[in-house]
């Protein structure tokens, strides 16, 4: 199994019912100028630098690994990372009904700075809203 199969069948078990990303999709974001991947196939956070700004794109871990700190150092080691790669400050969307990612992000130091009114479609339900997160990594 390739690491970009890995990571998409990571993904696919953090958000069942969303639509997936698939290995060809991490594999072309992998290659990609200014892309950081922490942690490892089973809890991950891959993200992007450009110029002095680090974005998020994805924090997943699989659900028998949630709980252990995977996820939080994993979000750390992107600040490092991202920090190294001369970005001043971190961005990320997150759905405003995921508890959980809510309280990790805060926990991390993350604050909001907007909100997309129904921009996450659930299924049988309305849209959840975004919220933009942003935190300084100086």
């Amino acid at each position: 199994m390739t690491e970009a199969q890995a990571l998409a069948m990571t993904y696919a078990a953090a958000f069942p019912g969303e639509r997936h990303w698939s290995a060809t999709e991490f594999s072309d974001l992998l290659a990609a100028p200014g892309t950081i991947l922490s942690g490892d196939a089973l809890s991950f956070v891959l993200g992007r630098v450009t110029l002095d700004e680090a974005e998020i794109l994805t924090l997943a871990t699989y659900p028998d690994h949630r709980r252990q700190g995977r996820a939080r150092a994993a979000l750390e080691a992107f600040h490092d990372a991202a920090r190294a790669a001369g970005a001043d400050t971190a961005f990320l969307e997150v759905a405003e009904d995921n508890a959980a990612a809510c309280a990790l992000y805060a926990a991390a130091g993350y604050v909001q700075a907007g909100r997309r009114r129904g921009y996450y479609p659930r299924a049988g339900q309305p849209p959840a809203a975004a919220l933009i997160l942003m935190r300084p990594l100086r």
